[in-house]
């Protein structure tokens, strides 16, 4: 339900909004809003930013923009220095490695000057090689889609069986609102719209029915599950109505079954579909039970199942169909290893495993019974599926990549575990991995737990108290970060700056259990765990106060506001992306997007224990008249995950606080969602100037 609202008479009028040459920052008007929480009224002056039809709305933010366009204008310099530093290194023209799919090898290749890929494929020979002389088939250009559109973005992208259909849906504003559409691959003719607020969707076997998920217009819950007639006409297959669930659907690599994932925090739930069962119904698997997560892959007519159940870590069991609740073990529980994912083919099987913060792989043999594990280059690395579609196969595709080497398509051989490199990325410039260190270092948090960091800088680099350090972090929903190669962030190190990833909890890095210590009523180890590592870098001697910076985004722009609040004095300047910082405003509102469902992550504010926890630590609700450092703080008027008045009203908030005469600018993207602009051109562009804006802080300025 909504806050109850009540408007008294505003305070402050706007003032200096158009006025951005003027040494003084836009200044938002105050107007009083009471809403009651647990008994108590409670006053945000700055609600009234929610209003996005307001056209009042719409010039504040424009006079931020202009603010921080007037008074950066050595950075947006500094900035269009980096952008073509960084454009110079990749290689704009460009083509993916082709994939296998039936009768056609699939690929995307990009052309300098254009902002998205082309999307394609060509016949494969008679002997299923790649024939790289036959002609090219486009499915779809995205540059073509994009046209009139300021953002653009595709979601579903599947191809009927019988390689003669597209399945793809399209968002065009930045909220991730997916509209699906069908092409006919033989005449070119795309038809639809076919639904609207598309989440997931599938082919059926006969590539003429098809499902998918739907989202509610209201709260963004991905709640419904259709199917779609030859005829057209939709037919309701499946309604989630508990408001903590999402449903989503797949196909399974042999391509006999649809699974339905129906997931919450903490408990997960599938069901099944033949994909031949054009006018069947689905049916669960193993029905829920609050705690247990579990999903299923099929092979030969058996489940995989895939459980949490006595096992925190999980493992995987294989059960009937008739009887899916008698299980045989086939991967044993281990405390130390997280088992993320299982890949199944028609004679192996590969294991995704997480230990210490990197990813492992190992293959089961299923005719021999044996194991192997695939053994990585680099100490400190990220490796994970490219998504092999054959049932098959006998290579399984991934992606390598360190922090030192650039992106590597790699067909791991099932039979024996040896990495055939197929492309690694190519960056220009004369870039010599050699010439840089990449380094897994470890923090202790103040209550005894190691806290993985991953770490990179150009050999050279003095590691003192007068070096600059970027320290990033995220910590939330179990999502972990990998030791990923970045060109963009090429630029910071070859400047002298100490690059460094906090594996904090929240995330899954160490395990499961490292997301249940960094959630709910033990969120605040995430905030302690970032600045633990931050004074252990400055202990060490990497870094020093002055010359630390700090960024994060979504989940990790409240790690930013956060720690922000509880250590001003410990950062240098900030960078909180698309932050989630109005936490008691939007989690005491059950008619946001995504509210309710974020209960199970953070906690439920309607119960007292939980509304005290996370109001002590909600970036909003704890600015106080103090000093702050120097901060940026960027969003999109489109995001649909952390709506753009959280970061507006931080930070008219805390100018109206703060006592020091530091840096604060906003910078909103007037047409982009969550992730900023979707051209790569123009997310570059973004990119650049936080980072010149970052590195000015600590005097790089060239």
């Amino acid at each position: 339900m909504r806050l109850s609202l009540l408007l008294l008479v505003p305070l402050i009028l706007m003032e200096n909004m158009t006025d951005a040459a003027s040494d003084a920052p836009p200044k938002a008007a105050m107007k009083d809003h009471v809403s009651t929480w647990h008994g108590e009224a409670v006053n945000d002056p700055w609600f009234w930013l929610r209003e996005k039809t307001n056209p009042e709305v719409i010039r504040y933010l424009e006079a931020e923009n202009a603010y921080t366009e007037a008074h950066n204008g050595a950075v947006k310099r500094f900035g269009e220095a980096l952008y073509k530093e960084m454009l110079g290194r990749i290689k704009q023209t460009d083509l993916s490695v082709p994939e296998r799919r039936g009768a056609y090898y699939y690929y995307s290749r990009t052309e300098e000057g254009k902002q998205y890929p082309i999307r394609c494929r060509r016949p494969a020979q008679p002997d299923g090689s790649d024939d790289l002389k036959a002609p090219e088939q486009i499915l779809l250009d995205d540059n073509e889609q994009a046209k009139g559109h300021t953002y653009f973005s595709v979601g579903s992208f599947q191809v009927s069986d019988d390689g003669h259909q597209l399945l793809f849906s399209t968002d065009v504003t930045g909220f991730r609102q997916y509209t699906l559409y069908k092409k006919d691959l033989q005449t070119g003719a795309t038809s639809g719209p076919l639904a609207e607020r598309v989440t997931s969707a599938s082919w059926m076997a006969d590539g003429l029915h098809l499902v998918y998920a739907t989202e509610d217009p209201v709260t963004k819950r991905s709640d419904k599950l259709w199917r779609r007639t030859p005829d057209g006409a939709p037919e309701l297959l499946f309604e989630e109505k508990d408001e903590l669930y999402r449903v989503g659907i797949g196909r399974t690599r042999d391509r006999a079954h649809l699974v339905l994932q129906v997931t919450s925090t903490d408990t997960w739930e599938a069901w099944t579909l033949a994909a031949k069962d054009y006018k069947g119904r689905l049916k669960v698997v193993l029905p829920r039970d609050k705690g247990h997560k579990y999903d299923v892959d099929v092979r030969d007519g058996l489940l995989y199942i895939r459980t949490n159940k006595a096992a925190k870590n999980f493992r995987v069991v294989t059960a009937t169909f008739a009887e899916p609740t008698k299980w045989t073990e086939i991967i044993p529980h281990r405390e130390d290893t997280l088992l993320e994912n299982i890949d199944l083919f028609a004679g192996h099987m590969a294991v995704w495993e997480k230990r210490e913060a990197l990813p492992h792989l190992r293959i089961f043999d299923f005719g021999s019974k044996t194991w192997l594990e695939v053994k990585f280059p680099e100490p400190v690395y990220a490796a994970y599926s490219a998504g092999t579609y054959e049932w098959n196969a006998k290579a399984v595709r991934i992606r390598y990549q360190s922090m030192v080497t650039p992106d590597t398509v790699y067909d791991v051989r099932l039979g024996d575990g040896v990495l055939v490199e197929r492309k690694r990325t190519e960056v220009l410039g004369g870039y010599d991995p050699k010439a840089y260190v990449t380094e897994r270092r470890w923090a202790t948090a103040r209550d005894g737990v190691r806290i993985p960091l991953s770490v990179l800088y150009k050999k050279g680099t003095r590691r003192d108290q007068h070096a600059p350090c970027f320290l990033y972090g995220y910590g939330s929903y179990g999502f972990g970060m990998q030791a990923s190669f970045s060109i963009s962030r090429l630029s910071l190190v070859d400047r002298g700056m100490v690059f460094v990833i906090a594996h904090i909890r929240g995330g899954d890095e160490m395990g499961e259990r490292w997301h249940d210590d960094g959630m709910l009523m033990k969120k605040k180890n995430t905030f302690f765990d970032f600045i633990d590592t931050a004074e252990s870098l400055i202990r060490e001697g990497v870094t020093s106060k002055d010359r630390l910076v700090i960024e994060g985004a979504s989940a990790g722009g409240l790690l930013m506001g956060a720690v922000t609040n509880l250590r001003p004095d410990l950062w240098k300047a900030v960078h909180a992306s698309v932050p989630f910082v109005d936490m008691m405003n939007t989690m005491m509102d059950a008619s946001l997007p995504l509210t309710i469902g974020e209960y199970l992550e953070w906690g439920d504010p309607n119960q007292r224990p939980a509304f005290d926890y996370m109001r002590s630590y909600s970036p909003y609700d704890n600015l106080e008249k103090k000093a702050y450092p120097a901060m940026l703080v960027t969003t999109s008027l489109n995001d649909s995950q952390v709506m753009y008045w959280e970061p507006a009203k931080y930070v008219a908030k805390m100018r109206h606080l703060r006592s020091d005469k530091n840096p604060l600018y906003l910078k909103c993207n007037m047409g982009a969602g969550h992730g900023g602009a979707s051209g790569r051109y123009d997310r570059l562009k973004e990119v650049s100037f936080e980072y010149a804006w970052l590195m000015s802080q600590v005097g790089i300025t060239k």
